[in-house]
């Protein structure tokens, strides 16, 4: 009878889901982008948009983020997905980073919360070709699966900087997060890459200081974040930015801060948002 129970639950999760659980497996061997360099050679690149969604690592059975946790999505989810390894992004669409983050943690999910995900490809880390010649093969796979859920994500041409940040501008103000730009010639690497590069605006921002958080670990007696205060009244906290004099000593109540950030998350809160400087006082 335990058998029969436990044969019986197998066969249940293998209908509805590649995995139920979060376990850490083997991390991913991946690539990683490195900061944008201004004197590049924009046209010896291939340049997309940088999703806001999951990182996500098709292993060729099972679907692992950037750490190594399996995600647990339905067996209706891969169908038709190739044995071998995919890099891609997990993504809702623009501006539902935290959905899809709250839909890649769950243990547990029903296929209908995955009928609008779709995995985006942007590499393929075991073919040994180019990345103008992988993003070639990604467009064929694409087609062959002929799958919502498997597309590859649409690599553009700019002659030069401004055209590229033209491209950036227009990204950005339709609600995207950045530009990423693969090296034409670049075979698939794994660690930190010269030939992957992310570029994503900086927004400066001036916010009132109305609260100081002790820091914590190596920050016990000093600064651990500011609390502060926009001039819309949105309330977050600072804890990044600072140099150790500066949590030693750090901006007074009421004083006024600049701060940078990266767009703002569905509530209206800056996101990423680091310290910068204090304004002087006048």
């Amino acid at each position: 009878m335990f058998r029969a129970a436990n044969l019986m639950i197998f066969i249940l999760c293998t209908i509805t889901c590649t995995s139920s659980y979060s376990d850490v497996l083997l991390k991913p061997k991946i690539q990683l982008a490195s900061h944008f360099d201004a004197n590049l050679e924009v046209s010896d690149y291939l340049v997309s948009e940088k999703l806001d969604g999951v990182r996500g690592y098709w292993t060729g059975k099972q679907m692992l983020t950037r750490s190594g946790r399996l995600v647990s999505v339905p067996t209706s989810f891969t169908q038709g997905f190739p044995d071998y390894p995919i890099d891609g992004e997990l993504w809702l669409g623009r501006g539902q980073f935290e959905q899809i983050s709250a839909l890649v943690r769950r243990q547990q999910t029903l296929a209908k919360e995955w009928q609008t995900v779709r995995f985006m490809m942007f590499d393929l880390p075991e073919h040994p070709g180019t990345f103008e010649q992988r993003y070639q093969a990604m467009q064929q796979l694409a087609q062959s699966v002929d799958s919502f859920h498997l597309q590859v994500i649409p690599q553009l041409q700019f002659a030069d900087n401004s055209a590229l940040f033209t491209e950036l501008d227009n990204v950005v103000a339709a609600g995207g997060e950045g530009l990423m730009l693969h090296y034409r010639q670049a075979v698939y690497t794994v660690g930190r890459s010269q030939f992957i590069l992310k570029l994503k605006p900086k927004y400066d921002a001036e916010a009132v200081v109305i609260g100081h958080t002790a820091g914590k670990g190596k920050y016990t007696g000093m600064l651990g974040a500011l609390t502060v205060k926009t001039p819309q009244g949105v309330v977050f906290n600072i804890g990044s930015g600072f140099t150790d004099k500066q949590r030693q000593h750090p901006p007074a109540i009421g004083t006024i801060i600049t701060y940078q950030y990266l767009g703002f998350t569905q509530k209206g809160t800056p996101r990423f948002a680091t310290f910068l400087r204090q304004r002087p006082a006048q």
